[in-house]
């Protein structure tokens, strides 16, 4: 599969955050997108998610597919968890091919035991981002696609989370917006 991202142009207002933008994304590949603040990195994740729409330009799908759009395992920038819903809830609740059993392994991965089946909501912030990344690797998808995943997490964490993820991707593409790139060398940088 390639999701075509093919002369896209989005303003805000006078403010143009994209102009003529191109990309494809493929399968098996990642994307590091980056760049300051306001260079468009979350509005690119959106288009490419069909959240919004360029005003000129187009997302599409290459290739022969049942369905127009993609199924996508997304990191938002801010949480989005359900607080008084355990880690364990969060993640199982997005998807019917999901199961709790299943979902409590790929946690503890990430968390220590004690923290699985509390509400998030008594979560320190690094441990919800990574209720967040676990939340959605556990989506069976076509990419994964991560508006700043690794936000608040210390060094260890990240390397940690890279590799969770890293491993998740099996043979999808991945596309991870951050303004630090620091450990993410493994994917092509496109600087906005």
């Amino acid at each position: 599969m390639i999701i075509e991202v093919k002369d896209v142009s989005k303003a805000y207002g006078e403010k143009k955050v994209l102009d003529g933008f191109n990309l494809n994304i493929e399968d098996e590949h990642s994307y590091i997108i980056t760049g300051g603040h306001g260079a468009g990195k979350t509005t690119l994740l959106r288009l490419v998610l069909g959240l919004e729409k360029p005003d000129s330009g187009k997302v599409g799908l290459l290739g022969d597919y049942k369905y127009p759009y993609i199924n996508a395992g997304v990191v938002f920038q801010e949480d989005r968890l359900c607080e008084g819903f355990s880690a364990v809830t969060n993640c199982a609740m997005v998807s019917k091919k999901v199961f709790k059993q299943t979902v409590r392994e790929e946690l503890l991965k990430l968390l220590p035991e004690d923290k699985v089946d509390i509400p998030v909501k008594n979560l320190s912030s690094a441990e919800r981002r990574l209720v967040c990344i676990a939340r959605a690797c556990c989506i069976p998808s076509d990419v994964l696609v991560m508006d700043e995943p690794f936000k608040g997490l210390t060094p260890s964490e990240k390397e940690k989370a890279i590799s969770f993820i890293r491993d998740k991707q099996g043979s999808g593409s991945l596309v991870i917006a951050s303004e630090d790139t620091t450990g993410l060398d493994f994917g092509r940088i496109i600087t906005l």
